[in-house]
């Protein structure tokens, strides 16, 4: 394989803003409000006790690294990466609360891990740490300003797309958007981190207003095909970089050595995650007890918010902004921190993530993975609302338009039935009525199909025909895959 040399700037400029501006999207405003305590007691908490606990554990049983080195390694390992987490906790119906903590957790630390990491190298430059008012102080300006430039920067675009209503178009936009609030915020000497993030979360909120369906439709898709391919994308790139690497790393390490230190890492950054959870958890179920919010995190949850600590593409991205060169002098413990950070990531995907779906069914965590209850009430009384104002239009009408109208009912309340609860015999037969349905449809597009495609492999129609029809009855099709 050809060396591809990796600037961290690249990293951090090209593959960091959209990540950041994806994983917002998707958070839920709301629940994030709800469970802000125990995101921030992770999210700024448990990475400053990663960095001490790590630079202690380096300082004592690894020559190659003292106190300072640890401390830049513990900042480079702070920050989680939920999607694996994540991923596998919806797909198994783990309670939503946990998921809105791991997505949460992973927004906010990337902020306070990079924190980290520019103290820990100005420790390395200079050394000594910045005084405790110093720390807050950047910390609270980086936050703040951060903030605000985001939020300014999603007032603009939302401003912006009222004029526009084009898929291109906006899904560009979406595409500029993370990169402007990243480098304006950077610009400022704030977090851009924190400003891609307060952009997206904003930019989320207003979306159902702001874009058309058919947009919507091709930027949702589009995003989650870039993430996906960004995602690989740095995973492989700096996958390339592990040889060179390993053959930089100073001491003569024998490669058993080197695995050792791996697993080592691995298994005290678990422990220093489980070792904060616990305390963590019970300030919040407090608080919340305090407040009139029984509701607790119980110790199942919090053992598997422990066992969640996965790191990703934020810590492989920090490892590489180590600087090869520091005061004029080769920082020859640059290497080995690349490498430990890359054994642990591998260690934490591989270990937890296999093991995760199985911990959750052995908890009994493991819930139904189709419809929440929240969602299942909002359908019925958005559906309820149609038919209310279906039928009010049909008797506005003249005869010529009720079959038009009955037909339009009755597809709604064919939907309606299908998520009705089935408590009694006709409920159970409506719901039968309605799967019949959907069956019935979905045959009947599929023949549809089967038809253009008959006509444009005939020379009857044209590939772009076939292509029109083909994306009228995706989008038919795709109302039946929600139902």
């Amino acid at each position: 394989m050809p060396r591809i040399p990796l600037d961290p700037n690249l990293v951090f400029i090209i593959f960091l803003p959209p990540l950041l501006y994806s994983a917002a999207w998707t958070v839920s405003w709301r629940d994030f409000r709800r469970n802000l305590l125990i995101i921030g007691l992770l999210a700024v908490g448990l990475v400053g006790f990663t960095v001490w606990g790590v630079a202690e554990f380096s300082d004592r049983f690894i020559s190659a690294l003292d106190w300072k080195a640890g401390f830049l390694l513990g900042a480079v390992l702070a920050t989680t990466d939920a999607i694996a987490a994540t991923s596998v906790a919806k797909s198994l119906g783990l309670p939503r609360r946990i998921v809105d903590i791991l997505e949460g957790e992973s927004l906010l630390n990337d902020a306070t891990g990079l924190l980290a990491l520019e103290m820990g190298i100005g420790l390395l430059q200079s050394g000594d740490l910045p005084t405790v008012q110093a720390g807050l102080a950047k910390l609270v300006y980086l936050i703040v300003g951060g903030l605000g430039i985001g939020l300014l920067m999603g007032l603009l675009v939302v401003w912006f797309e009222r004029f526009v209503d084009n898929g291109p178009i906006e899904l560009v936009l979406s595409l500029i958007m993370p990169y402007a609030a990243y480098l304006a915020g950077e610009e400022a000497k704030a977090s851009g981190v924190l400003a891609v993030v307060a952009c997206g979360l904003y930019v989320s909120r207003q979306s159902p207003k702001m874009f058309s369906p058919s947009v919507r439709i091709q930027v949702v898709g589009a995003w989650q095909a870039l993430t996906f391919a960004l995602n690989g994308i740095v995973f492989l790139l700096i996958g390339l970089q592990m040889p060179y690497v390993l053959a930089g790393i100073k001491g003569g390490y024998h490669m058993v050595t080197l695995v050792g230190y791996g697993l080592i890492f691995s298994v005290t950054l678990i422990i220093l995650r489980m070792v904060w959870i616990a305390p963590s958890v019970w300030l919040t179920n407090l608080v919340h007890r305090m407040k009139g919010h029984p509701d607790d995190i119980n110790q199942r949850e919090t053992f598997v918010i422990g066992w969640t600590g996965m790191r990703g593409v934020i810590a492989l991205a920090a490892a590489v902004s180590v600087p090869e060169v520091i005061n004029g002098q080769e920082f020859g413990a640059r290497n080995l921190i690349v490498f430990l950070t890359f054994s642990v990531i591998l260690v934490t995907l591989v270990l937890q993530g296999l093991t995760l779906p199985s911990l959750i069914r052995a908890l009994g965590l493991a819930g139904e993975s189709g419809m929440e209850p929240e969602e299942r009430e909002a359908r019925l009384m958005a559906l309820k609302e149609a038919v209310g104002y279906l039928e009010e239009g049909r008797r506005g009408k003249g005869e010529a338009y009720f079959h038009a109208y009955d037909d339009l009912i009755d597809r709604y309340e064919h939907r309606l039935a299908g998520l009705q609860e089935e408590d009694s015999e006709q409920g159970a037969t409506k719901a039968q009525v309605y799967q019949e349905l959907v069956h019935a449809a979905r045959g009947a597009l599929e023949a549809e199909r089967r038809t253009i495609i008959r006509l444009r492999d005939e020379g009857a129609i044209s590939d772009d025909v076939l292509r029109k029809m083909e994306r009228i009855l995706d989008l038919e099709e795709s109302k039946y895959q929600i139902s």
